[in-house]
This record gives C-alpha cells, sequence and structure tokens, in this order.
C-alpha cells in the first residue's frame, strides 16, 4: 500500500470487508436458495420448459457473472477513493 494512515488502512479493509460480505450473501442467494425452491417453481411454464429451469440453471450463472462485473466495479471505486488502485497503463 502507499503512504495510508492506520485510519485509512482501517476504513479501506472494513469497506471491503463489507462489499465482500454482501457479494457473499448475493452468491449463496443465487447458489442455494434459488436451487431449494427451483422445483415448486416448476409448476409454472416459460416458452414451455419450467420456470425453476431457468430460475435454478441459467439465472444463476447469468447473476453469478453480472456479480464478478459488479464487485470488480465496486472495488475498484473503493481502491481509488483510497489512493491504492492499479495503475490502468
Amino acid at each position: 500500500m502507499t503512504d495510508l494512515t492506520l485510519e485509512k488502512r482501517t476504513e479501506h479493509w472494513r469497506r471491503t470487508r463489507n462489499l465482500t460480505i454482501v457479494h457473499l450473501l448475493v452468491w449463496f442467494v443465487f447458489a442455494y436458495l434459488v436451487h431449494w425452491f427451483a422445483s415448486s417453481l416448476n409448476a409454472i411454464n416459460f416458452f414451455g420448459w419450467p420456470l425453476g429451469y431457468y430460475f435454478a440453471a441459467q439465472g444463476s450463472l447469468a447473476a453469478f457473472v453480472v456479480q464478478l462485473f459488479v464487485f470488480n466495479y465496486q472495488q475498484h471505486a473503493i481502491d481509488v477513493e483510497f489512493g491504492v488502485a492499479e495503475d490502468e497503463s
């Protein structure tokens, strides 16, 4: 890290930790909870396929990809705010 004070390093870590926790909770929802309730959603059809299939198989994968980009954007913003971002060159 650069010449950050102890308070700024602590705040940077606190915000990074909180961001990670939030994203792990979102990951848990799409990795476990959606699949847990997928069978009850199969009673509803979406273009001839069970809705649980779209939520569990397709929706979870799409959510994970979007979550990667969102996490990267948010973490980069935190790093820039505290002056510890990597060079873009």
